[in-house]
């Protein structure tokens, strides 16, 4: 028992949903269960080699070791700001680039720098459960607008408007390439997004790690519109398009006004990036178009194998997504995903995510990554069909 209460900032936050069901996991693997995860997003190939030599060859150096620029080495800022422009087509100068130890962390740097008690975010429902827990802490209410197959998983500006109306409305996040879904944006709907976002004085936030991984055209940034540097906001990572999850690396780009008020807080929160991940990422952003070719291509394979496997569900999908994961409706006659889901899990062994932890648009859902092996994709498979046999035969008993 604790001597003393929680914060009341935690009152409506719980715990990430990963961090307790991945503890499930590994007990299940304790007992000696074989678990296929296919449950996060967590690259299992590597990095560019070049990337790890340049990560040893710093740490090998004495001065590699010290505290670091809260705001990143210029090197970094200016690679960062070259790579934006060969990937997304976006002028960007280096004064507009905030390193960050992970685009998540960044999620909680903004929304601590610009949201006051009382404010109110707007945050996609489904969509990445950060944006209301880092909102939630920061003593901001988070207001879900609903995203639905229907409507192509975008928002609708008739509910924007009519959330914005009542009141209090200072930040909106969006997600494109998204996730869940793997829903692409337009060029449209970021200028639409742009025109409302400056009217109604909000400032608009798009979280892009997805998309460099299988994208169907070519990659888009918010930040490419005319006039979204004055609303607008975009966070990226190199953990999903270079491999590189457990290094930490992600990045704000904007106008450098707002980069300098989270600074404010970042700085506040840790002692810089360490020296040799900065020098690692410099050499990561100049992978060039083969290896990001290579990695696609892994993806796409294990991609119809995902398919297979939802087909064996008789699940419905989207064949052309964008990013890491398929997004499938689970068939009506499934009373409950999530209890469906864990039948799974302890019957056959494999890992899949219930649609709900992304929001109430995401009960009848559920979501699989593509980060684990063909090899062991088809095992899942075999598990699966086996398990729908033992639990249809022993009903007919």
């Amino acid at each position: 028992m604790m001597i003393i209460p929680k914060a009341d900032r935690l009152q409506n936050v719980q715990e990430y949903y990963f961090a307790r069901k991945l503890a499930e996991v590994r007990a299940l693997a304790a007992k000696g269960k074989q678990i296929i995860n296919l449950g996060i997003g967590n690259p299992d190939q590597l990095p560019s080699a070049a990337t790890v030599a340049a990560l040893t060859n710093s740490a090998a150096e004495p001065q590699s070791h010290g505290y670091q620029s809260y705001n990143g080495i210029v090197s970094l800022r200016e690679a960062i700001a070259t790579w934006y422009g060969q990937a997304y087509n976006v002028t960007i100068t280096e004064a507009e680039v905030l390193p960050l130890m992970g685009s998540k962390e960044g999620i909680a740097h903004i929304s601590m720098a610009f949201l006051n008690p009382g404010d109110k975010v707007l945050v996609p429902n489904p969509g990445y459960p950060a944006y209301a827990a880092a909102a939630r802490l920061a003593g901001a209410e988070p207001v879900s607008y609903n995203l639905d197959e229907e409507n192509g998983w975008l928002p609708q500006e008739e509910e924007l408007l009519q959330l914005v109306n009542e009141g209090n409305v200072k930040l909106m996040w969006v997600n494109y390439p998204h996730m869940p879904t793997g829903t692409e944006a337009t060029a449209e709907l970021f200028e639409r997004l742009i025109t409302f976002a400056r009217q109604h004085q909000i400032l608009l936030i798009n979280d892009n790690p997805y998309s460099l991984v299988l994208p169907n055209q070519s990659p888009l940034s918010l930040l490419s519109i005319a006039g979204a540097k004055d609303c607008c906001l975009e966070l990226n990572s190199l953990s999903k398009s270079h491999n590189m999850a457990g290094w930490r690396v992600g990045m704000v780009l904007g106008h450098p006004e707002y980069l300098s008020t989270i600074l404010a807080v970042k700085s506040n929160m840790d002692s810089g990036m360490f020296l040799p991940v900065q020098q690692a990422a410099i050499e990561a952003l100049q992978n060039d178009h083969e290896w990001h070719t290579a990695r696609n291509e892994e993806y796409a394979r294990r991609k119809v194998l995902v398919h297979r496997l939802l087909d064996t569900l008789e699940c419905q999908y989207q064949q052309h997504t964008v990013g890491m994961f398929v997004w499938a409706r689970v068939p009506d006659h499934i009373a409950d995903v999530e209890v469906y889901l864990d039948d799974i899990l302890y019957g056959a062994g494999v890992f899949i995510t219930p649609g709900k932890i992304f929001g109430t648009q995401g009960e009848r859902y559920l979501r699989v990554s593509l980060c684990v092996a063909e090899p062991q994709l088809e095992e899942a498979i075999k598990r699966i069909k086996q398990h729908i046999l033992q639990t249809v035969s022993h009903e007919l008993k």
